[in-house]
């Protein structure tokens, strides 16, 4: 990761979690803001430099989903994670196709948050270069890893952290089969029944950000994985 603190912000209405949150996130050295409504958190967000967001979805004014939405025009790639008191599918999924990196569910191991924050900004910190290549073609698409966009022509396109991961593995895999276990364990750490549903999510995102080429295609191979398949 980068030296120095990291920024967190917090967006949660229960005044009691969230200032026990607030403290032990501060005692982990995360500098950390907490916001009590959504209104109050996108103002934040707008006048502040934050590493992570962490969205409680049930809050007055704005709620977590309205929230990470107006961040994402702000900040396509912003590190997002949930907290919510809903367990039902619909409302995961809605939260992963705005663009989430991870959920949990309440009542949850604050050590647990911690550890998941962690992982999040080992992936959104670290040197993307890391693993290799930086850019990639993709039939007449130009995808650079750095910087998060996909180009084609004139027109470019600002990808989300988990969106240029993903598509980094899918390129660095072209015409061979992305194993899908794989993928959920590198991007996602684990590979639980959500995380395999957002995935799938991710994936219909970039066939449509694929599309204005007809000879670039990811599909699915069925009980194994993905396939990018492009000639270039």
């Amino acid at each position: 990761m980068k030296e120095g603190k990291k920024r967190i912000l917090l967006a949660e209405d229960d005044e009691n979690l969230g200032l026990l949150l607030t403290e032990y996130l501060q005692l982990k050295n995360y500098d950390t803001d907490l916001y009590k409504d959504g209104e109050k958190a996108l103002k934040g967000f707008k006048n502040n430099h934050y590493d992570i967001c962490i969205l409680d979805v049930m809050m007055p004014l704005m709620d977590g989903f309205a929230l990470a939405k107006e961040i994402r025009i702000i900040n396509p790639a912003m590190p997002i994670l949930f907290l919510t008191a809903k367990s039902m599918k619909e409302d995961v999924l809605e939260g992963f196709t705005i663009g989430a990196d991870d959920y949990m569910t309440k009542p949850f191991s604050i050590e647990e948050l911690l550890m998941r924050i962690e992982a999040i900004l080992r992936r959104t910190l670290n040197d993307p270069t890391a693993a290799g290549q930086d850019t990639f073609q993709i039939g007449n698409y130009h995808f650079e890893v750095t910087k998060q966009v996909l180009t084609l022509g004139d027109s470019s396109r600002r990808l989300t952290t988990k969106e240029t991961e993903l598509l980094k593995h899918l390129c660095i895999n072209k015409n061979a089969v992305l194993d899908r276990n794989f993928a959920l364990k590198a991007i996602w750490i684990d590979d639980s029944y959500f995380n395999a549903r957002s995935m799938d999510v991710y994936i219909t995102k970039l066939r449509k950000y694929l599309s204005e080429d007809p000879n670039v295609e990811i599909i699915n191979v069925r009980g194994k994985g993905f396939k990018l398949l492009s000639q270039t």
